[in-house]
Formats: C-alpha cells, sequence, structure tokens
C-alpha cells in the first residue's frame, strides 16, 4: 500500500465518523425540541408501544376495548430506548433544524393556508413546509402548455406546478389548458405522504426534470439540496407517521349467524352511506364531498353490487380516518351512534377486535385519543381535514 492509498484510507475513515457523529447530533437535538414540545409523549396512550416497536400503524390501545388494526404504509426504525423518533416540527420550517438555511426553499414562497382551517378554502397555494420547491423564471412570460413536459411527469410522489403573472401576485395551480402566462413558476414535489418519504434518488429525479424544462423554455433555475431536502422528507414522514390514527368499530353477529348482503346494503344505504368504487361504503358530507368515514366488510372480499347480491357476511367495520376529516371528535360522534342504530337494526353487537363488547367506557376512551389525536396534529400546524393534512395523509 504505497502513502496515497493510505492517506485516501484515512481520510475516508475520518469522513465516515464526522458523518455519524454528525447525524447522531443531530437526532439529539431535534429530539430534545419535540420532547419539549411534547412532554412524556411517546404515543398518544400512556403505556401504549409506539409505532416503531410495534411496526404497526398506531391504532387506539386501551384495556377494556381494543380496535381492530389496519395495515400501516410503512416500517419505522426505532432509534432510541423509547422507541419515539422524533421529527421535525412543521410550524417551524422543519429544514431550518435540520441543518440551516441550505436545506430551505430556495426562493420564499407564499405559505400554505394552513393556519386555520377557515383559510383552507383558499385557492391551492405552494407549501414549502411539506413540499420540495424548485423555483423557475423564464426569459419571457410562458403560458402554461409550455410546461406540458413537467406537467405529466410522473415521478412516484404528486407533483404540482404554480405560476404567477408577476412578484408578489397569487400563485395559481397550472394545468395543460390554464389561461393566460407565467413571469415565476413552481414546481413543488410533495416530501412524504403514506407511500412513504421522497427518497434522494427521487427528489434528483425531480431536479433533472425540473432542469430540463427550464433547459427547454429557457428559463433561470434554482434549485433545493436534494441531500437537505431527503432529511426534511424523512422528519416529516416521522411525525406523520407518529400521528397517523385510524378508529374502528366492529358490527358483528353473533353464534356465527350471517348478515345478507342485500340487507346490509339496504340498511347502510338508508342510513346514508353509498357504495363506492374501492368496495366499501362512504359516509359523504353533502356540502363538502368529503368522506367522513366508512364501512367496510369484516372479512376480506370487497363489498361490491355484485357480491352483494349473492353473499352474506359476519359483520362490518366502521372507520375513521382521524388525521382525513375535519373536527374528528363531532365526526366519530356521529360514526359510533350510526354503528349503534345499524347494530340495532342487524341484531348484531359492536365489538373490539377481541369480539369484546364495546361499552359506554371504551367508547369514551376512544373519543379521548380521537380528541388527543387531532390537538396532536394542531400543535405541528396540520389541521385535521385540511388540504395539507389530505396531501400528508393520502397516498
Amino acid at each position: 500500500m504505497t502513502s496515497l492509498q493510505l492517506g485516501l484510507f484515512v481520510a475516508g475513515g475520518v469522513l465516515v465518523v464526522g458523518v455519524l457523529v454528525y447525524n447522531w447530533f443531530q437526532e439529539r437535538r431535534v429530539r430534545r425540541r419535540i420532547k419539549e414540545a411534547f412532554p412524556g409523549r411517546d404515543g398518544l396512550t400512556p403505556g401504549a408501544p409506539s409505532p416503531a416497536e410495534s411496526g404497526a400503524r398506531l391504532e387506539p390501545s386501551f384495556a377494556s376495548a381494543a380496535i381492530p388494526e389496519n395495515a400501516r404504509r410503512a416500517e419505522l426504525e426505532a432509534s432510541d430506548d423509547s422507541g419515539y423518533e422524533p421529527p421535525l416540527e412543521v410550524h417551524e420550517r422543519i429544514a431550518s433544524e435540520v441543518a440551516g438555511d441550505e436545506f430551505a426553499p430556495p426562493m420564499p414562497l407564499q405559505p400554505a393556508a394552513s393556519r386555520g382551517f377557515a383559510a383552507d378554502r383558499q385557492a391551492p397555494q405552494p407549501d414549502p413546509d411539506i413540499e420540495c420547491i424548485a423555483n423557475l423564471q423564464p426569459e419571457q412570460p410562458i403560458a402554461a402548455g409550455a410546461l406540458a413536459a413537467g406537467l405529466h411527469a410522473r415521478l412516484g410522489q404528486p407533483l404540482r406546478w404554480f405560476g404567477r403573472r408577476g412578484p408578489g401576485l397569487p400563485w395559481q395551480l397550472l394545468k395543460s389548458d390554464t389561461a393566460g402566462e407565467f413571469t415565476d413558476i413552481a414546481a413543488c414535489l410533495l416530501l412524504a405522504n403514506r407511500s412513504g418519504a421522497a427518497t434522494a434518488p427521487l427528489l434528483e429525479a425531480f431536479v433533472r426534470s425540473v432542469t430540463d424544462v427550464a433547459a427547454a423554455l429557457p428559463a433561470a433555475l434554482n434549485t433545493p439540496n436534494v441531500i437537505g431536502e431527503a432529511a426534511r422528507a424523512e422528519a416529516l414522514d416521522r411525525i406523520c407517521a407518529e400521528l397517523d390514527v385510524q378508529i374502528g368499530i366492529t358490527l358483528l353477529k353473533t353464534d356465527s349467524a350471517l348478515i345478507a348482503g342485500t340487507r346490509l346494503r339496504g340498511i347502510a344505504e338508508a342510513s346514508g352511506f353509498r357504495l363506492a368504487n374501492g368496495g366499501r361504503f362512504d359516509w359523504i358530507q353533502e356540502e363538502t364531498g368529503s368522506v367522513l368515514y366508512a364501512l367496510q366488510n369484516y372479512r376480506s372480499d370487497p363489498f361490491t353490487a355484485d357480491t352483494l347480491r349473492v353473499s352474506s357476511t359476519p359483520g362490518a367495520v366502521f372507520l375513521l380516518d382521524v388525521p382525513r376529516v375535519a373536527e374528528p371528535v363531532k365526526v366519530f360522534d356521529q360514526m359510533k351512534l350510526a354503528a349503534k342504530n345499524m347494530a340495532k337494526k342487524l341484531d348484531a353487537s359492536l365489538v373490539d377486535d377481541n369480539r369484546r363488547p364495546l361499552d359506554d367506557a371504551a367508547f369514551a376512551a376512544i373519543r379521548d385519543q380521537v380528541r388527543s389525536t387531532a390537538e396532536a396534529l394542531r400543535e405541528v400546524n396540520i389541521e385535521p381535514g385540511s388540504p395539507r393534512a389530505l396531501a400528508l395523509f393520502g397516498g
């Protein structure tokens, strides 16, 4: 081994050690900040295992009534003895806590309208807290059609393009047929959703795609730091996984009895449910068109018009996706009432996953967990049911 090879070997070892030490320091720093923000919070329920420990989606857990477990989107990595891998606080710009301004979007954009639910009724805007944003300044105003290659790109995470007609003017979500010309363009890639975090290779593909669009216009381009954005994505994914809660109430016939599919459909639709393409019934709020909760088969078979005509089932499961609905506590109360009414009409019981009846104390405990989840989401500036929540807890 020559002196040059030896020197390179030593330098490489020092670099690896330096990276490990730096990562450890940043993890400890973030963990300390999150523990200050959530004192004593290792999960939503005292004594319940964290998602990192169990490898499953965080579900309500209490002694008197366990809720049926739903599949998690990704297995989380445990980072310390508590099993809690704390992410960065969304409302303080996750990027700045990792390593400073180099990880922030390169150009300040109008914040997403997620500070309050009423504000979320505004037009869509770039959201630098949850999106990787690249900025383009065309040499001449351009029409949306000039961005066709970017508008139709498929990168594995949701991609949005915005344009504005001048500095300080509002951003407009762009489609191929959007009218007008724009002087500023923002390409926005979602950093995380239930499919997982945007990886460094995916972010590199995003930057390459935007670079190609800028070269074709032509346009000046300002792109983010890929490594920093990947770190932001992982941090955001952790906080979403920690707060990703679905509630299930099981309606079940006893003594191995079955419910005819036609009868179940008739009662479900009379209760306000509508059969959806996803193999379940949805309860949709007429004013907004939003799904508040759903009803799926107790068995693995999906509900369809054909199968309901010829089959029977021992029961069904009411599902509430807490992050995706506005005012989750009120929606839970509504779902509980619907479940009790349907159970009475079908001569069935409401039970936990061990087939133990759910009493008032169990329902009260579930309601408390719905409320605590909603509060935790708001603490990190994710309003339940808002466009930001729908983006993060979709996919």
